[in-house]
């Protein structure tokens, strides 16, 4: 969908291949207004991930794990970023496959100066893209922190890019099978969101549990840094969201907006459910249901109005602060930063009650014409499914190729030490 212009009709013009696109578009003028906008959008969301979701992951981790979550984050960037070029992007958006692109874009050598993407340049629209790229994979960081070899999580991520990203991306933005269905993902419900979180999920069942998890988990060691991470997460989620419009105009403003009401409104909710529980809410709670919120209304941004992210938020933050309580309280699973539950869940109850909040009674766009909210939540429901069947199986394959031949966690030794030292020779804090 975000291959596609601002105007109501244009946003159900489905099987339009980002190839396409960029040869139809390729005479028409760039828009200055329109490339900035997208230019600062793109730096936004490179931010989420370099110091956003770094810091925020690392505020929640033991202290002698906290230089190993940073160098996670930092090392995928770089890692990413070259696989995008290479051949990530070109998977995603070349070629008229249902299901995969081609590899007729490789290293981006059909990527000239001339070329566009809309009203922006197309250098502009694959680096904003690569920013989503990045920052996906980046995610999935927080299931298995604390106890994954870092050369493991170096080719699960390369892997997975490749094998889960890129397709997903091609199946519902780069005009693949599921945008032929009409399926409405504005900026990476199905797309980002539901196979991170889905992914998060099957790597903390294979690689394990932490030791002694859960009846000896240490606190986070600092919820300042996760804070500050959080708030940078909340900034840069304007350009994730309001970037995805590709344009500077009303699409923008709207899903800026929304972004932040659903946050907002989430945020409080998880702080409300806290204080009403155990007496007093927590700081680590209160970011946490913001970054549920704003994981919920992404697929949704684009098409809905204000009762619509209010809706989400209040819908979100409940939702995922239930899911946190499932999965780690009750059945023992350790997505160690709850990944799943809050970006897996939120995601696909984005995706899903998009169908209706996208009506106009709610102040949204409306739907294509001739579709009902049932027909195009079936659509939702579908496509969701198909994505994280296959993020599951892809993911288990992947982690399953990867232990056999370099194995997945560090020395039962190594995760007592902590990785700081044992995989990267630093430590995050000195003593005197």
């Amino acid at each position: 969908m975000r291959l596609l212009p601002l105007a109501l009709s244009a946003f159900f013009v489905c099987g339009m291949s980002h190839t396409a696109f960029a040869t139809s578009a390729s005479t028409a003028a760039i828009d200055s207004g329109d490339t900035a906008w997208i230019l600062t959008a793109t730096a936004l969301v490179l931010m989420m991930t370099l110091p956003g979701l770094a810091l925020f992951y690392a505020g929640l981790v033991q202290a002698k794990n906290v230089v190993s979550v940073l160098m996670h984050h930092f090392a995928l960037a770089c890692l990413l970023s070259i696989l995008w070029v290479v051949a990530g992007y070109s998977l995603a958006f070349s070629g008229d496959g249902a299901w995969v692109g081609d590899l007729g874009n490789l290293f981006m050598t059909g990527l000239g100066f001339d070329n566009a993407a809309g009203s922006i340049p197309e250098s502009v629209f694959a680096a904003f893209q690569m920013t989503f790229a990045i920052i996906t994979p980046a995610l999935i960081i927080g299931a298995y922190v604390e106890r994954m070899k870092f050369a493991a999580i170096l080719w699960f991520s390369a892997l997975w890019l490749l094998v889960v990203y890129a397709p997903v991306t091609h199946w519902v933005w780069g005009g693949g099978v599921m945008a032929t269905w009409g399926v409405m993902d504005f900026a990476g419900g199905i797309v980002v969101h539901a196979t991170a979180g889905s992914a998060a999920l099957v790597c903390a069942l294979v690689v394990g549990k932490r030791r002694n998890f859960p009846q000896s988990l240490h606190p986070p060691h600092s919820p300042i840094l996760t804070m500050i991470g959080a708030s940078m997460l909340w900034i840069g989620w304007f350009g994730f969201n309001g970037g995805s419009a590709l344009a500077a105009g009303n699409g923008a403003g709207m899903a800026l907006l929304v972004t932040h009401v659903a946050a907002a409104t989430a945020a409080l909710v998880w702080m409300v459910i806290e204080w009403v529980r155990f007496g007093r809410p927590s700081l680590v709670g209160i970011v946490t249901g913001m970054v549920a919120g704003l994981a919920t209304v992404t697929p949704a941004s684009g098409f809905i109005g204000v009762p619509g992210g209010l809706i989400l938020g209040l819908a979100g933050g409940a939702a995922c602060y239930i899911a946190v309580e499932i999965l780690r309280v009750r059945m023992k699973i350790d997505d160690s930063l709850d990944v799943f539950a809050v970006h897996g869940v939120g995601g696909i109850f984005g995706s899903l009650l998009v169908a209706w909040l996208a009506l106009p009674a709610f102040g949204g766009l409306g739907l294509a014409d001739g579709v009902s909210a049932t027909n195009q939540f079936g659509v939702q429901l579908l496509s969701v499914a198909i994505t994280i069947g296959w993020t599951v199986i892809a993911s288990y394959v992947i982690l399953r190729a990867i232990s056999l031949v370099i194995g997945l966690r560090v020395d039962q030794q190594d995760e007592i030490e902590g990785l700081d030292l044992s995989q990267h020779g630093e430590r995050g804090y000195h003593t005197n």
